[in-house]
């Protein structure tokens, strides 16, 4: 932010990732100047004696001109997600209406409105922040990916129960409280839908629209994948899901019934465990990493539309590749959950 601050067109896409999550997380003006006095407070201890009074102000102006670029993005976005039809601010209360196994792993939760009114329209790729009560009388928030297309008079999301990779590692509170506790009929918290990730179904291009991820990474990209679709019968659309094996892997059944549908669609599974002895080997699966080969499989031209979400490593290496062929970044979109600078500086 110091280093462009002069230069606002280069922080035009930080500053919507930054507003959209603050949005769906229910940031508002008032929790600003707590978190500028710990910034400046910060600044201080880490520049000691060099923190002059000067060099201070300097920050606290900074500060206070982001903040109210971010301030008045995200009243922006609270009004136009209250002023859908069906829309809302803050949390409402949804109702599970069905929750279906996906994998192993993966559990998908429908979910309805309490009050039983409309849901509002959502882009595909966006998500949905779900609150939940803690032990202590708190509560926690998550954001999930809506994986199904919008207009379906209910929200899907589809959770991954997150395990502790060892003994000190504790298992992921919300994932399992979902999977283990809740049940038809119960209750939640949402948020209403956000992101600067998604699909826009009304621009219309004749290149191919290529769609990767890599495990529950394909949350997501199955909304977008099953809107386009329906809004882009004749456009060729590629997705490759790669995954560790086909236990845990979601939506494989979805997916093949849409590929015998859907003429414009090519399909492509990646599994990275090559010694699972049940994988089914058939033409559209191979056993590695996804790669530059791989993807050039598919669009030999590399000219094409690239959506892709998944974990850091998959990300980084997706993003590198696609950096080294030139593809401009108006057809590079993604979503990385973690701090976008790490994907930045690793590729």
């Amino acid at each position: 932010y110091a280093a462009n601050i002069d230069n606002l067109d280069v922080l035009g896409g930080a500053v919507e990732l930054i507003a959209q999550k603050h949005a769906s997380l229910q940031i508002k003006p008032e929790h600003y100047p707590i978190v500028g006095q710990n910034l400046l407070a910060s600044i201080q201890e880490v520049l000691g004696a060099g923190a002059t009074d000067d060099i201070i102000n300097a920050w606290g102006e900074a500060y206070g001109f982001l903040a109210d670029i971010l301030i008045g993005r995200e009243k922006q976005i609270y009004s136009q997600n209250a002023d859908k039809e069906g829309g809302w601010e803050g949390f409402r209360r949804f109702k599970i209406d069905r929750k279906e196994i996906e994998s192993s792993i993966v559990t998908s939760f429908y979910l309805k409105p309490e009050d039983n009114n409309v849901l509002p329209d959502f882009m595909a790729g966006q998500y949905i922040t779900l609150r939940m009560p803690t032990a202590d009388n708190s509560t926690t928030m998550r954001n999930y990916s809506l994986s199904d297309k919008s207009g379906q008079g209910y929200f899907r999301i589809s959770v991954k129960k997150e395990t502790g990779y060892n003994a000190s590692t504790p298992n992921g509170y919300v994932s399992n409280k979902l999977h283990d506790d809740f049940n038809i009929g119960d209750t939640v918290e949402i948020g209403a839908p956000c992101g600067e990730f998604f699909l826009n179904h009304h621009d219309h291009h004749e290149r191919p629209l290529v769609l990767l991820a890599a495990g529950i990474g394909i949350t997501p990209i199955m909304s977008i994948l099953q809107t386009a679709l329906d809004t882009m019968p004749d456009r060729k659309i590629v997705l490759v899901h790669a995954c560790l094996n086909q236990e845990i892997q979601a939506f494989k059944t979805v997916i093949d019934n849409l590929d015998k549908i859907h003429s414009n669609l090519t399909i492509h599974y990646r599994y990275s465990d090559s010694d699972w002895q049940n994988n089914e080997q058939h033409e559209n699966t191979s056993t590695g990493f996804v790669d530059a080969a791989l993807i050039e499989s598919f669009v030999p031209d590399r000219h094409a539309d690239y959506y892709f979400c998944g974990p850091k490593p998959f990300m980084i290496n997706v993003y590198q590749d696609l950096l080294k062929w030139g593809i401009p970044a108006s057809q590079v979109h993604f979503e990385f959950f973690g701090p976008r600078e790490e994907l930045e500086k690793a590729a």
